[in-house]
């Protein structure tokens, strides 16, 4: 994986100034050019003068960058599921580490993968400065602390991806978690809004998300918290596919908690297995309400039991334990074992 380059997500809207600091112009501060998320917008000039309307319409329109620049760092988003889809089947871990926004980000994206993908705990953690307390509220100076950071990225060992978020790339706290994560080994990477960040140099690997100036100067809250949660979604998700999470473009490990949540279980079975309601229902029932095991039977004929044991070997993959079961490993969907066109049962599995 290699760094990505410099965008071109930065407003092209006219200015009153003849020539706008940019990332490359930006008088260089400790040696580096300023960072984009810091430098003043020529677009959102005379933001305050604006009516509500017109604000609203400026930040909407800065928020178009945030699409291309996440597009732009998609080839390396794609390597870094890879490496950490491995890391996880031998048993490591993904750690988030950040600060503020960043750091809210990344534990709100590992707290929803346990309802979501039926993760289990310790697999995928947030870790952000000042602790819970910053959650909610404003800790002081904790993102400055390299030290706390350097004491949470220890726990990391080899077959772990330590991941650190930062708008601007500097954030002491994500230094000293990728220093101390990649010296035990770990796979360590910084996501930032900043080509030029800093903290680059602490990890195997840097993705940039250039979003850009902000509409209020410096308030990384915007369009680079939007790009940092884009990207938390895609590779949670894409990471989450890639280990069996899924059957088809079906949540099959949902962990059913609640009325909405069993009623949805039904409805992904029916349309998983083309079974009616009362089928689908009877079948959930003698599979003691797990969805996976009863996709299973419902193509293979299996005992519930055998089912269950047969994912449970095959790390909860829909599609390995039904290709065991039948044995075969083309996807199930047809009478002589090969799919027709078509998204028909089986058609494409986790």
């Amino acid at each position: 994986m290699t760094s990505s380059q410099p965008g071109s997500a930065r407003p092209t809207s006219p200015t009153s100034e003849p020539n706008p600091p940019t990332s490359e112009t930006a008088p260089p501060a400790a040696g580096r050019p300023l960072s984009p998320t810091e430098q003043r917008n020529p677009a959102s000039s005379g933001l305050d003068d604006l009516d509500t309307l017109g604000v609203l319409k400026v930040l909407n329109a800065e928020d178009h960058a945030v699409i291309d620049a996440v597009a732009a760092a998609l080839p390396q988003l794609a390597e870094l599921v890879d490496i950490a889809a491995d890391r996880m089947r031998r048993g490591g871990r993904v750690h988030y580490f950040g600060a503020g926004t960043s750091g809210r980000l990344g534990v709100l994206d590992a707290s929803e993968l346990l309802p979501t993908f039926n993760l289990e705990p310790g697999r995928v953690i947030g870790h952000i400065a000042g602790g819970q307390a910053a959650l909610v509220n404003a800790v002081e100076n904790a993102e400055d602390s390299g030290a706390d950071g350097t004491v949470a990225g220890a726990e990391l060992g080899p077959d772990d991806v330590a991941i650190g978020i930062a708008a601007s790339g500097s954030t002491p706290y994500v230094g000293g978690a990728l220093d101390a994560a990649r010296a035990n080994g770990a796979h360590a990477v910084l996501i930032s809004n900043n080509p030029y960040a800093s903290l680059a140099e602490k990890a195997d690997d840097h993705i940039v998300l250039d979003t850009g100036p902000e509409v209020i100067t410096g308030s990384t809250r915007l369009k680079a918290g939007t790009a940092q949660k884009l990207t938390l979604n895609g590779f949670s998700t894409a990471l989450m596919v890639a280990l069996g999470r899924t059957w088809d473009n079906l949540m099959v490990s949902v962990v059913a908690t609640n009325a909405k949540l069993r009623e949805r279980t039904v409805r992904i079975l029916r349309e998983a297995a083309d079974l009616g309601d009362a089928d689908a229902r009877a079948l959930l029932e003698s599979c003691d309400g797990d969805l996976k095991t009863a996709i299973v039977v419902s193509f293979t004929e299996a005992a519930p039991a055998l089912a269950a044991s047969t994912l449970e070997s095959h790390d909860g993959s829909v599609r390995a334990a039904i290709a065991e079961l039948v044995g075969t490993k083309k996807p199930v969907g047809s009478d002589d074992g090969t799919d027709s066109e078509g998204s028909g049962p089986g058609t494409v599995g986790a």
